[in-house]
């Protein structure tokens, strides 16, 4: 299955009914957690797909917009990362909109080279978690099911990461890894995602003949 480019901008009305009861990279860590227990399910999990029935039976996101202040400081620094990117690997960045795979599946990615064959993600973090990445030497955890969720949804062969922090030493400031396809588990990846999937589908065929 290939995916399709809705053109739209990042946390506009269009790119959020976009992503209307749809799967995304940055919620597949939420898909694939598991409970502390060790039996049953996550919280995380369960509350991802109530809010997915929801947007399918209702029509509305449901998103609050919220942005705190490591998420605008992000956005603020994001035209100095994108450049740091450039400099440092001589390629130009390239810009999309959401991209959809079939009705459930979708993702909004910081940026790709080529014809999507290589992806990137720029993150500008705060101090403590660039530190962090530059002591780790390999893509977060944090970012690793998103990334693999991106690699899915486009079929690219490599995944580029890059961390940002102007407050380290010019020599610091900026943490850079890539990772092949390879290396990413895609296809024990995608029967999770399909069976997540067949569930949210299942619960709103459901709640929609409650509401009938």
């Amino acid at each position: 299955m290939t995916f399709q480019i809705i053109n739209c901008e990042q946390n506009t009305p269009e790119w959020y009914a976009a992503r209307l009861g749809r799967l995304t990279g940055s919620v597949s860590s939420d898909m694939l957690a598991k409970p502390k227990s060790g039996s049953g399910e996550s919280a995380g999990r369960k509350n991802l797909r109530a809010k997915l029935v929801l947007e399918i039976v209702t029509g509305k996101p449901q998103e609050d917009g919220y942005t705190s202040r490591d998420m605008q400081r992000g956005k603020d620094l994001e035209p100095d990362a994108f450049g740091e990117f450039e400099s440092l690997t001589g390629a130009i960045l390239q810009r999309s909109g959401f991209l959809t795979r079939g009705d459930d599946f979708g993702c909004s990615l910081d940026a790709h080279l080529g014809d999507f064959d290589e992806l990137v993600s720029i993150k500008c973090p705060n101090d403590a978690h660039h530190m962090e990445y530059l002591f780790g030497k390999k893509i977060p955890k944090v970012y690793m099911d998103q990334c693999r969720h991106e690699l899915w949804i486009t079929g690219a062969k490599r995944h580029h990461f890059m961390s940002y922090n102007p407050n380290f030493p010019e020599k610091l400031r900026v943490f850079y890894v890539t990772m092949e396809r390879a290396e990413f588990d895609i296809t024990s990846y995608e029967a999770e995602a399909i069976k997540f999937m067949t569930e949210v589908r299942a619960e709103a065929d459901k709640l929609l003949r409650l509401a009938a």
